[in-house]
C-alpha cells in the first residue's frame, strides 16, 4: 500500500529543502568572498608606524595672577610662602612638556624612503619609525606639502623590502581596497571595504582628486597605505568624515599618482610647484546649463576671472563653462583643480569653453599656484538708499555705495535690500546679495537692471552672477509664463 504524505510530513520536507538550498547559497557566497590573507603577508613588511614627539614649551604660572608668560607679580606673602614651598614657589619660568602623536607609513625605496602624511609629522621635532621587524630609526623629514598632505621621510637603512605602486586610474567604484596601519597605536591593523567614490572634492582642499572608500579608517591609520586586489598601493589613507572622531564609513585616500608626483618633486626640489589658472569656478545645474543653451550640465562654469592671472591673459570670461582641458572632459568643477595642478608651470594648454551657447577653443599659458590663492571680497553690506522694487522677479534692490564699488575694483552692480516670494526668491536670491551680471551682461545700476529684467524672456532660465559673503556665485532664474503660474 503506497504511503500517504501527512500535512506535517509535507511541511518538514520543505523546511529541510529550503535549510539544505540556503546552505548551498551561504557556501557559494562565502567562496566568492575575496581572501587578503597571501595579499597581507606581502604587503605587512612594508608598512611601517611613525610616532613623532614635538616639544611645547610654555610659562609655569600660579593662578589667574600669572601674565602670559608664566610670571606673577610679588606679593607681600612671598617669604611666608617660600618657607613652606621652599625658593622654586612663583617661579614663571617656562615649563616643557612633549606632545606625542602615531601614524603610519609604507616604504617605498630599499634604501630608506618612506611615505606618510604631512599631517603625521607636521611640527615634530623627533620622528621616529618602527619596521615590522621591531627596529626602531631616527628619521629625516626630507620634505613635506600642506596641500596635499603628504611627507617624505628618510632613515638610515639599508635593503629594505618595498611596496609596489599601482594605478589608481585602474581603480573601479565598488573594487575590494584593504589598509594597513596601526588605528590608536595598535600596529598592523588590516581592514578591507570597497572604493566608495573616485575623484571626491573636499572642502579643505580641490587640488586632490580623493579616492572615497568604505575601509575602516581610524586616528593612526593616517599615512599608511591603500591597496589593491594585486597588493599594489593605490593610494595613501589620509582623512576621515566623523562627527564621533571614529569610523563612520566614510574614508579618504590620496591617489598614489599625485604622491609620486610630489615624491618626485620634494626630491628634486624640496617644495612642490603646482599649476594654476586664476578663476573662481561652479558646478553647472540643470537649470544654469539650459541658460547657456548647453545640452546637458558639465563642465566648469567661471565665476570669476582674477586680475593678472593666466586667465585673464587667455581671454576667459565670467560666465564661460569650461568643458574640456587639454584634449580631457571636464565633468564638474571638482574636476577641474587637479587637472590645471598637475600642468607643468609654463606649458601651453587648449582649453574648450561654451560661450553663449557656443563652443570656442583658447589656449592659455599655466602659471605657478601662488602661496596663497584665496581670493577674499568685500563682505556685502548697503546703505539703503535709493531702494527701488523689481516687480517682475519680487525684489528691491538699491545702488552700490562708493565704498562697495571701491572694494569691488571699481565694478558695477546693484545691492539686494529685500527678496519677496517670487522668481528671485526660488532662483536662491537673498537679502545683501550683490547682482553683478544678469542674462550675460553687466550690471550698471538700479534702471540698467530694471531694463534688464524686463527684457528678460519668459518660461526660460537665465543666469545671474550675484557676489554673496565675498564669494561669487551663478543662480538660474526663471521668470515664469502667465500659464506657469
Amino acid at each position: 500500500m503506497k504511503k500517504m504524505w501527512s500535512i506535517r510530513d509535507c511541511a518538514q520536507y520543505l523546511v529541510l529543502a529550503l535549510l539544505v538550498t540556503s546552505s548551498s547559497a551561504l557556501w557559494a557566497a562565502a567562496r566568492d568572498l575575496p581572501d587578503f590573507t597571501d595579499l597581507v603577508e606581502d604587503a605587512r613588511g612594508t608598512v611601517v608606524n611613525i610616532s613623532s614627539t614635538q616639544k611645547i614649551t610654555r610659562g609655569r604660572g600660579f593662578g589667574p595672577f600669572s601674565d602670559p608668560h608664566g610670571r606673577r607679580p610679588e606679593t607681600p606673602f612671598d617669604d611666608f610662602f617660600r618657607r613652606f614651598f621652599g625658593d622654586e614657589y612663583g617661579d614663571g619660568g617656562p615649563e616643557e612638556f612633549y606632545d606625542k602623536s602615531l601614524g603610519s607609513g609604507f616604504i617605498i625605496s630599499e634604501d630608506g624612503y618612506i611615505l606618510t602624511n604631512n599631517h603625521v609629522i607636521r611640527g615634530a621635532d623627533e620622528v621616529i619609525v618602527k619596521l615590522s621587524d621591531k627596529r626602531e630609526f631616527v628619521a629625516e623629514v626630507v620634505g613635506s606639502d600642506k596641500r596635499s598632505d603628504i611627507a617624505l621621510l628618510k632613515i638610515d637603512a639599508q635593503g629594505l623590502p618595498v611596496a609596489r605602486i599601482g594605478d589608481s586610474n585602474k581603480l573601479k567604484v565598488g573594487a575590494w581596497v584593504l589598509a594597513i596601519g596601526s588605528p590608536f597605536g595598535f600596529d598592523y591593523t588590516v581592514t578591507a571595504g570597497i572604493v566608495s567614490a573616485k575623484a571626491r572634492s573636499l572642502p579643505n582642499e580641490n587640488y586632490v582628486p580623493f579616492i572615497q572608500t568604505d575601509v575602516a579608517i581610524n586616528p593612526g591609520n593616517s599615512g599608511g597605505p591603500l591597496l589593491n586586489m594585486e597588493g599594489e598601493v593605490v593610494g595613501i589613507n589620509s582623512q576621515i568624515y566623523s562627527r564621533t572622531g571614529g569610523f563612520m564609513g566614510l574614508s579618504f585616500a590620496i591617489p598614489i599618482e599625485v604622491v609620486m608626483d610630489v615624491v618626485e618633486q620634494l626630491k628634486t626640489s624640496g617644495h612642490v610647484v603646482r599649476g594654476w589658472l586664476g578663476i573662481l569656478i561652479q558646478d553647472v545645474t540643470r537649470e544654469l546649463a539650459e541658460s547657456f543653451g548647453m545640452d546637458k550640465p558639465i563642465g566648469a562654469l567661471v565665476a570669476r576671472v582674477l586680475p593678472d592671472s593666466p586667465a585673464e591673459d587667455a581671454g576667459i570670461k565670467v560666465g564661460d563653462v569650461i568643458v574640456e582641458y587639454d584634449g580631457r572632459e571636464v565633468e564638474s568643477s571638482s574636476a577641474l583643480p587637479p587637472m590645471v595642478g598637475s600642468t607643468k608651470v609654463g606649458e601651453k594648454v587648449k582649453i574648450r569653453i561654451i560661450r553663449e551657447g557656443k563652443s570656442r577653443t583658447l589656449k592659455v599659458r599655466i602659471s605657478e599656484l601662488p602661496e596663497d590663492d584665496e581670493i577674499r571680497l568685500a563682505r556685502d553690506g548697503g546703505d539703503g538708499t535709493r531702494e527701488v522694487r523689481v516687480k517682475r522677479i519680487d525684489v528691491v534692490v538699491s545702488e552700490l555705495s562708493e565704498e562697495q564699488k571701491r572694494e569691488q575694483d571699481g565694478k558695477t552692480g546693484v545691492y539686494v535690500d529685500a527678496v519677496k516670494s517670487g522668481p528671485a526668491s526660488r532662483a536662491g536670491i537673498r537679502r545683501g546679495d550683490i547682482i553683478l551680471k544678469f542674462n550675460g551682461e553687466d550690471v550698471e545700476g538700479v534702471k540698467h537692471f530694471k531694463k534688464l529684467v524686463e527684457d528678460a524672456p519668459e518660461g526660460r532660465p537665465v543666469p545671474v552672477l550675484i557676489l554673496r559673503r565675498g564669494s561669487p556665485i551663478f543662480l538660474a532664474l526663471k521668470i515664469a509664463g502667465e500659464d506657469e503660474e
